[in-house]
């Protein structure tokens, strides 16, 4: 994976983080794409389905097909749901942390422990919209000790092109709820 750095988002998110042994050795690119449990690739493949949806959406709408799109919409919420509620069986509680921010190049999250730089940990990041989780794994760049506790940075290190995307998309999306929010506030 390379460096690009991207913009992050402060938004809090479920994820699940397994600091590894020092001697640990990144997996292959194959055998990584191997480990990501089954639910998750489901949950890649609905995200890339639902912006195909999107598409057709709006070409439906443009002809005045709009019960068409209701039901689009109806079929898709119910697979969200769905989808959901299978992701929720891999978060694991013991494991389980809120980011402090997070973006396409890494997360941040607070924590009761220190973690050491250059240690390497697999992620479990699970995202509510897109309604998809990203298993990856990544470095400690940054642990500071503050009131809340110590809040961890963690740099992807190997992490699917296409769950890049879904990060990319999901922080943009929170940013866009900010700047509404923002809207909103200022015309009150």
């Amino acid at each position: 994976m390379n460096d690009q750095e991207f913009f992050i988002v402060h938004h809090a998110l479920t994820i699940n983080v397994e600091p590894l042994g020092h001697d640990f050795l990144l997996p292959t690119v194959e055998r990584f794409e191997a480990e990501i449990p089954a639910p998750f690739i489901v949950a890649s493949e609905f995200s890339h389905l639902d912006s195909m949806t999107e598409q057709a959406k709006s070409e439906l709408k443009n002809n005045s097909f709009g019960h068409v799109c209701q039901l689009l919409d109806t079929q898709n919420a119910k697979l969200n749901l769905l989808l959901t509620f299978m992701l929720s069986q891999q978060d694991d509680e013991s494991r389980r942390y809120k980011t402090t921010a997070f973006g396409a190049s890494q997360f941040s999250y607070l924590a009761d422990n220190t973690l050491a730089i250059d240690t390497r940990v697999r992620a479990k990041l699970f995202l509510e919209y897109p309604a998809a989780a990203i298993y990856c794994y990544g470095v400690v760049t940054q642990c500071e000790e503050g009131e809340q506790g110590n809040e961890i940075t963690v740099r992807y290190e190997l992490l699917r092109e296409i769950d890049q995307d879904l990060l990319i998309k999901s922080a943009l999306h929170q940013q866009q709820k900010l700047l509404r929010q923002r809207s909103l506030d200022r015309n009150k």
